[in-house]
């Protein structure tokens, strides 16, 4: 699944989604496509997306018939296996029909989902060989209600941030915004077109980082006793923070497209990451909510 989420953002960053024509799942009118750059990398991504959906359904009936006493995995198994088919659909109608800038920038939303979703999966499973299930977490002292809260809504805001960044990607609007940290040399600049929608993706980031930054603090100093959550708030910190650094990069290499390409990939790798370790940080929230007899 990270492997999917890569090449659908090397597919828009080098603006090879109709490398295949407008046609799917035939690549031109091929199976195997003619060796141009943009058919190669549509193909390629094609080919992971398939082979992602294929594990993703072998792994939901491995959890049905193996996994019965851990019905989160389940659960996750499930939702991957639904967002990769969702996507998988939204690309092939991306390819046959054309698709707004606002649902295309759904498709790496969904994309995201099954991302984390996956990520769920593989920690739950490596921590049920390791630890023999979830019993270890009634070692760890209960959370708040106010930060378990504070997690949930940190990880839904960080979802609706990534939608504006690729929102920005699928308009073309990562120039609207020149220079660091003022937009076109103003605090506000002129609110039209591109420059619009380049700021409100400016103002999203910059409150998430306050967000993670507050989330960081209180998973830290708040629980001295659980070393995973406080090491899980120092590292959202830390990828919120590279994050920032990505962003100044894309205005300095925005000239050279070259370089900006691979910088605007790690803009996207850095923010999958941060939303995978706070997705598992709102599951692991969740059950350090509950009583420990409902474990």
């Amino acid at each position: 699944m990270f492997l999917a989420t890569f090449g659908g953002g090397v597919v828009t960053r080098t603006e090879s989604g109709l490398g295949c024509g407008a046609e799917w799942p035939l690549c031109n009118g091929k199976l195997v496509p003619a060796h141009t750059v943009a058919s190669l990398i549509e193909f390629s991504h094609r080919a992971v997306s398939a082979l992602a959906g294929l594990l993703s359904i072998a792994s939901f009936v491995a959890f049905l018939r193996f996994g019965k006493s851990r019905r989160d995995l389940q659960l996750f198994s499930l939702l991957t296996l639904i967002f990769v088919i969702v996507q998988g659909i939204m690309g092939a109608f991306a390819v046959v029909f054309s698709q707004s800038s606002a649902v295309m920038a759904l498709h790496f939303g969904f994309a995201l989902i099954a991302f984390a979703s996956s990520l769920m999966m593989a920690l739950g499973i490596r921590q049920e060989a390791r630890h023999g299930g979830l019993e270890r977490l009634n070692r760890y002292p209960r959370v708040s209600k106010g930060f378990r809260n504070l997690v949930w809504f940190s990880t839904i805001y960080t979802y609706l941030v990534v939608y504006t960044g690729a929102f920005v990607s699928h308009t073309d609007s990562a120039g609207g915004c020149s220079g660091f940290p003022l937009c076109n040399g103003q605090i506000i600049p002129e609110l039209s077109g591109g420059v619009a929608v380049a700021f409100a993706h400016r103002l999203a980031a910059v409150s998430l980082v306050i967000v993670i930054a507050i989330l960081g603090h209180f998973a830290y100093r708040k629980h001295p006793d659980n070393t995973e959550l406080r090491a899980l708030g120092v590292i959202s910190v830390v990828l919120v923070l590279l994050q920032v650094v990505i962003g100044f990069g894309l205005m300095l290499t925005m000239s050279t497209p070259e370089v900006y390409m691979f910088v605007a990939l790690a803009h996207m790798l850095d923010i999958a990451i941060l939303f995978g370790v706070l997705t598992y940080m709102s599951f692991l929230v969740y059950k350090l909510h509950r009583p420990v007899n409902r474990f």
